[in-house]
């Protein structure tokens, strides 16, 4: 198999072949876009973290005019607000039938399952996963989850991993240099 040389080490071509069709990007949140960590204080207010890179990942996503959607079991206020703060489109939350919701959305979008790529790291998102072309999970997910991935992210989750995912994503598309350069100078 062809190897290609990018900032994260070398990967299949393959890989960044199906990466290059991706027109949905699906992702959890909790151990995604942070490092699974829920904190609770003494009002009974939930915080989370999340990482600034990760967030200019998605956002270069939706720049390109990619789809982006956060499907999550949880309802949290706060990931409303942080998706809406890197325009996601579509917000999901709540939902204990991931894959079927996956579905619904590629089905309300016309965009196939070769063409989105599922970002997870439990079991819970393993019925997602059965709904797209690619599965991707972040370094620390469940052994489980990177039995069954595509890739498995060189960084942890909230730490830079859905950056990692983004910038695949972009290099596949020309976007961006396998050395995580950008083509032009829009950013």
């Amino acid at each position: 198999m062809l190897k290609v040389n990018t900032c994260y080490g070398k990967l299949d071509s393959e890989l960044l072949t199906r990466l290059s069709c991706v027109k949905l990007v699906a992702f959890d949140v909790d151990g995604t876009l942070t490092d699974g960590g829920i904190y609770y204080d003494n009002q009974n207010n939930e915080i989370k973290k999340f990482n600034v890179k990760d967030g200019f990942g998605v956002v270069a996503l939706v720049n390109e005019g990619l789809e982006c959607a956060v499907i999550t079991g949880r309802n949290a206020p706060l990931t409303e607000r942080r998706m809406q703060d890197l325009k996601v489109q579509h917000i999901i939350q709540g939902e204990r039938d991931k894959g079927t919701a996956l579905e619904k959305l590629c089905e309300q979008l016309k965009i196939s399952p070769d063409e989105t790529v599922c970002f997870g790291d439990d079991i819970n998102d393993m019925p997602m996963f059965r709904k797209t072309g690619v599965v991707v999970c972040p370094h620390d997910a469940h052994p489980f989850v990177k039995n069954h991935a595509d890739y498995v992210t060189t960084l942890n989750g909230g730490c830079g991993a859905m950056r990692e995912l983004c910038d695949l994503i972009l290099m596949a598309k020309g976007i961006m240099t396998p050395d995580g350069g950008f083509v032009d100078e829009r950013y």
